[in-house]
């Protein structure tokens, strides 16, 4: 499944840049040669800036001011941390709508090194109203959230990445989908560690929500699924900053004790590039270290 996000996404952009006449699509550089298809068809609506990233997110907002619908494209850091000055001026402040679609996740490019890597990507555009944020975890899942956003008008933000579960949970929803029920604990599986989570609750008597939508957080299902257990043990599996959306768990229960375990890409700097695999085994992200931790904070290992 690796690549295949990327892969897709340029697939559908393509067909959808040909049915829809006010999209547009920005690049900086990355993934641009993957469009030569789709920037011979349609030179005036495909633009190449280089690799000016703050550049992007400007030109994106004037074509939004000029009635068009633009796609903006690059790897995480490049697309949210280093412009996100402009996000929040040139999109948010002016009040117009884009789609912003990244690559690479917290960690895919290990070989890049730092410079390359974004776990705080989500975190930090969450500090911005109006976000629509999606985590797919599944090419399918990125297909569909990709073809309603370019059919729609608001902010919305995709992040593709080179991890996937082997297969779509939730293609045509936004909120989060019951995976497996139990009554000790309610895990939150986003996106593409969904399948490592099934595989470390195996023999956990909790219930398992996907959710490849974080942003608005679907605070009715996590209520529903906490409503009827004695104890609201909730953990966040991630794939990005640990605590991302622990604020959003509380806000969905102001009115409930409930425990909070948010479990995803630590603050620690791993200085060496290993692999993908090795940074998320490094954050315990892996099957046998998500089982320990969950364990440990649900009473099984007492």
């Amino acid at each position: 499944m690796a690549g295949q996000m990327r892969e897709r996404f340029v697939e559908v952009t393509t067909e959808l840049l040909a049915e829809h006449e006010n999209l547009a699509l920005v690049t900086a550089d990355l993934s641009a040669k993957m469009f030569s298809r789709a920037s011979g068809e349609h030179p005036d609506r495909v633009i190449n800036l280089g690799i000016r990233e703050q550049l992007l997110i400007s030109v994106s907002g004037g074509l939004a001011l000029a009635g068009l619908r633009p796609i903006a494209h690059s790897f995480a850091p490049f697309l949210i941390e280093r412009p996100f000055e402009q996000i929040k001026l040139d999109l948010n402040h002016q009040d117009v709508g884009a789609v912003l679609v990244s690559a690479g996740g917290s960690y895919d490019i290990a070989s890049g090194g730092r410079t390359h890597q974004s776990p705080g990507d989500v975190a930090l555009l969450a500090t911005l109203p109006d976000w629509t944020i999606h985590v797919p975890g599944h090419p399918d899942e990125a297909e569909a959230q990709l073809r309603r956003a370019a059919a729609g008008s608001g902010l919305v933000y995709i992040r593709l990445s080179n991890q996937a579960n082997e297969n779509a949970f939730h293609p045509d929803g936004n909120g989060f989908r019951v995976l497996r029920e139990g009554g000790r604990g309610t895990v939150i599986a986003v996106g593409p560690l969904a399948d490592a989570v099934l595989e470390a609750t195996g023999p956990l008597d909790v219930t398992v929500l996907y959710a490849s939508t974080v942003r608005p957080f679907d605070a009715a299902a996590l209520r529903a699924a906490v409503a009827d257990q004695p104890e609201a043990n909730v953990v966040l599996v991630e794939p990005y900053l640990a605590g991302t959306s622990a604020a959003e768990v509380a806000r969905a229960l102001p009115d409930r004790a409930h425990r909070t375990l948010s479990l995803g890409v630590s603050l620690d700097e791993l200085r060496h590039y290993g692999t993908p695999r090795q940074h998320a085994i490094a954050h315990g992200l892996g099957a046998a270290g998500l089982r320990r931790t969950m364990a440990e904070f649900l009473g099984y290992l007492h």
